[in-house]
């Protein structure tokens, strides 16, 4: 296939930021990225890695427990901007997850593999999740989810403080498998250990775990400042506040801290009832709350978000757009250990995202492709 290539204002490479760049493709991929000696370019933007989301459960009234959903979900997300994407079941029984790994397809392009978000979680901090189907991680259970999801399971959520549950994070890490902590009411100690002992993410940090007392400090200064631990943020103007959302970038610094989006099946559709896992969740204005069986409105269920909101919203913070690239997409796949995904580098497939001085998407580049056209 002839080569081809794209001019833009600003590209961002790792840490450097080419000022006037063209980007050469070969069909999907990168072959060259070199500085642009014809002045300005053919796009009046910054060129920015695919976005990398590893953790989110649905959109466009489809969900990741359903099969048939998969394809909906992964083109409503790429056209905000998100390449590589793992995708997240709610908490069930373990027997009902074990199906649902198995027959979940594999090797879908963009699709880097699957997350459990449970269920071995504190009945305290369970959040959206059904307690009823909450449970200790037994060797028994932990074995089964291993060999139902085979190489496709690339993370799980648990509660260190549950009973089993270090031998568990043993057990998964063993495997390959990420451990995050989270949905927990572990004190600082356990969760230090846990930390130890393999589990180096932090699912949706500070939402759904014992928050900081002075005296009391809980996981969440443990969380931030322990050097192998990438804490997951959700921007979306309703889970943490702004200078939350400020406290934890700056102590982590966009190394440590990947934006997702948690978003639930109403994504991108108006407001409403939809159904998460065993549950219905009610959206208003944007944010999703299970609805109790009494008809009440409960805990913040997900989210309605997408990454290229959750991008723009951090540029609006005043941070840097290659700061936010990190964090958007560098940060996330190196975590993960994700090929092929989070930086724009010769070899590397040609996923990326037009940007303006604002973080406003302006078009998304998948495998060489615009799936619009952007304005030059």
């Amino acid at each position: 296939m002839a080569e081809r290539t794209l001019r833009v204002r600003r590209l961002v490479a790792g840490a450097e930021v080419i000022e006037h760049a063209e980007l050469v493709l070969d069909g999907e991929w990168i072959v060259e990225i070199r500085p642009d000696r014809r002045g300005p370019g053919q796009h009046d933007g910054w060129l920015v890695p695919g976005f990398v989301d590893t953790h989110c459960h649905g959109a466009a009234g489809a969900d990741f427990s359903d099969a048939d959903g998969v394809a909906t979900i992964l083109e409503h997300h790429r056209d905000h901007g998100t390449t590589a994407m793992i995708g997240s079941l709610v908490s069930a029984p373990v027997a009902d997850l074990a199906t649902r790994l198995r027959s979940l397809p594999r090797d879908v392009p963009g699709l880097i593999g699957w997350h459990l978000e449970g269920p071995f979680l504190s009945v305290a901090r369970c959040g959206a999740h059904d307690p009823e189907v909450l449970t200790d991680p037994d060797p028994a259970s932990v074995r089964t989810l291993i060999e139902a999801g085979g190489g496709a399971l690339r993370m799980i959520t648990l509660a260190p403080e549950l009973s089993g549950a270090m031998g568990a994070i043993d057990a998964f890490t063993a495997a390959g498998v990420q451990v995050a902590f989270g949905h927990s009411d572990a004190d600082a100690t356990t969760t230090r250990e846990a930390v130890r002992r393999g589990a180096v993410v932090a699912t949706h940090l500070f939402n759904a775990m014992r928050p900081i007392h002075h005296r009391d400090p809980g996981p969440v200064p443990v969380l931030l400042t322990e050097s192998d631990v990438t804490a997951e943020l959700i921007a979306d103007g309703h889970h943490l506040d702004d200078d939350v959302i400020k406290l934890a970038v700056d102590a982590a610094g966009p190394e440590r801290i990947a934006l997702i989006t948690d978003a639930m099946a109403a994504t991108g559709l108006a407001d409403g009832a939809y159904p998460l896992g065993s549950m219905t969740a009610e959206v208003a204005g944007g944010l999703a709350r299970i609805r109790n069986a009494d008809g009440s409105l409960g805990s913040i269920a997900g989210s309605t978000l997408t990454m290229d909101a959750a991008f723009e919203r951090l540029v609006g913070l005043g941070y840097p757009i290659p700061d936010v690239a990190v964090m958007a997409a560098t940060t996330p796949a190196r975590t993960h250990r994700i090929d092929n995904a989070g930086v724009l580098a010769p070899g590397q497939p040609a996923d990326a995202v037009l940007v303006d001085d604002e973080g406003r998407r302006q078009g998304v580049l998948w495998r060489g492709r615009w799936r619009e056209s952007p304005a030059a």
